[in-house]
């Protein structure tokens, strides 16, 4: 049965990987995924918790004779609901970021963006972008951040051609700057919330390297492009009756969105909660002020509803349904002692985490990056360093090299193709580029500049 399951979640990838010649959305083979996964590991509960539980499930027992039931009531408390806690922490913690991204959209406060960039010099115009991205991605996920750019970007180059190379940019900028931080992405929130990592050691230490991966291309890109670029007449977003907010509004919202989210780490370390909790707190206030700003609007009920990308509305549901699906089979998985075999022998016969941060890469330039990250994360725990430790053990500690490489060589993979990232995946749609031409002017750039990221992580980390 546990290489039933194991076979189930190497199904999935193999979909998951091949997502653009199958039309097989990777949301859905990821909860199937984890749903099937779960239900054959309980079928066969008994078996799991006398090989892997068994000292557990025998206090659980207390001196009972095991049955099914039993076996089933054990795995549901002390098995599945710590599984689905950790989901939870991730997908919470998104859908509280997401909404707060379409509240201060809906409230105007990102237009200042689309008036900050405007530019006739092509370049100037590339690095406003990359850098907007890769600040605002640091501190949103990447999907919001990369449909938002993408939005403000489209509003202002009438041009197909121009739209593609910009858009590029935005992609690799965005994946650089959500590894950066603990908040930026889904995997750095699971190495955070497994308390692999700690929020400044982490973005010290991949702060050089994800500086070079997103500029380097940049730069290079910047050199083929023509000295000017054509713009779109600049006109004002159509906001209805639902928002008379003034520009000092707009900024204390932006102030209170942006600046709770960077107080979050902050929320955790004092409290010891979890992340996303604190990203309530900071969605909550948020809300309060925008129905403070907006009440005379909600008195005489001529809140309308304004128009928000349809691809932001539907990438947020799938992301958070394939975090969730992802996180549930690699957990039945998990559980089965697979993946703690499969560790074993990688630090038996490869012994080196630069290998396997190499290895990472090219998985990730097809398979998307949070599920290769999300597996080799947990092939280890965060290990507790003793006398004697061996270099691969000592890399497993918290704050330990092991966790910064997955992090950053899988944002490196997936921006070679674009398609391993759900960034890229939405940038690919909408722009309608295809994989060809996005390696050829931009993909072997960004390999150029990862691998100098990486070989500065080697000689920091």
């Amino acid at each position: 049965m546990t290489l039933i399951i194991l076979g189930i979640l190497i199904t999935g990838y193999l979909l998951i990987a091949t997502e653009r010649l199958t039309n097989i959305n990777k949301a859905a083979v990821a909860a199937f995924a984890g749903t099937v996964g779960w239900v054959l590991y309980i079928s066969y509960g008994t078996d799991f918790l006398m090989s892997n539980h068994l000292s557990g499930y025998t206090d659980f027992l207390n001196g009972s004779v095991t049955t099914s039931d039993a076996a089933k009531n054990y795995i549901w408390h002390d098995i599945f609901l710590p599984c689905v806690a950790k989901c939870s922490e991730i997908v919470f913690f998104l859908l509280a970021t997401m909404t707060i991204v379409e509240i201060l959209h809906n409230n105007g406060c990102f237009d200042f963006l689309a008036v900050w960039l405007r530019t006739r010099n092509s370049r100037v115009l590339l690095w406003k972008l990359a850098v907007f991205s890769f600040i605002i991605s640091a501190n949103l996920d990447n999907i919001s951040s990369t449909v938002m750019m993408l939005t403000v970007m489209n509003s202002i180059l009438p041009r197909t051609r121009d739209r593609i190379v910009y858009g590029s940019i935005v992609v690799i900028a965005v994946n650089f700057g959500g590894a950066l931080t603990v908040i930026g992405d889904p995997t750095t929130l699971v190495l955070w919330n497994k308390q692999a990592i700690t929020a400044t050691s982490y973005s010290l230490s991949l702060l050089l390297p994800c500086l070079v991966g997103f500029m380097l291309p940049t730069y290079l890109i910047g050199r083929t492009l023509n000295e000017t670029v054509q713009l779109d007449q600049p006109t004002l977003p159509y906001r209805g009756d639902d928002t008379n907010l003034n520009v000092w509004q707009r900024l204390l919202m932006l102030f209170v969105g942006i600046g709770g989210l960077w107080f979050i780490p902050t929320f955790h370390n004092i409290t010891k909660l979890s992340p996303f909790l604190g990203a309530f707190c900071v969605l909550s206030l948020l809300w309060v002020v925008n129905e403070v700003f907006n009440r005379n609007i909600v008195t005489v009920g001529r809140r309308i509803s304004r128009s928000i990308p349809q691809q932001l509305q539907y990438a947020i549901i799938q992301l958070m349904l394939y975090v969730m699906g992802i996180m549930l089979a690699v957990g039945a998985v998990e559980e089965t002692g697979a993946l703690a075999l499969c560790g074993e022998i990688l630090e038996k016969y490869v012994g080196n985490i630069w290998i396997i941060g190499i290895a990472c890469t090219f998985i990730s330039t097809i398979l998307d990056n949070f599920a290769t990250a999300m597996t080799m994360v947990s092939l280890y725990d965060v290990s507790e360093i003793a006398n004697g430790a061996n270099p691969f053990t000592t890399s497993l500690a918290v704050n330990g090299a092991y966790w910064k490489v997955i992090s950053y060589c899988t944002a490196l993979g997936s921006s070679v193709f674009a398609v391993g990232s759900m960034a890229g995946i939405v940038y690919m749609q909408t722009e309608h580029v295809g994989m060809s031409w996005y390696f050829r002017h931009v993909g072997l750039r960004v390999i150029l500049a990862g691998s100098i990221g990486l070989a500065i992580l080697y000689l920091t980390a």
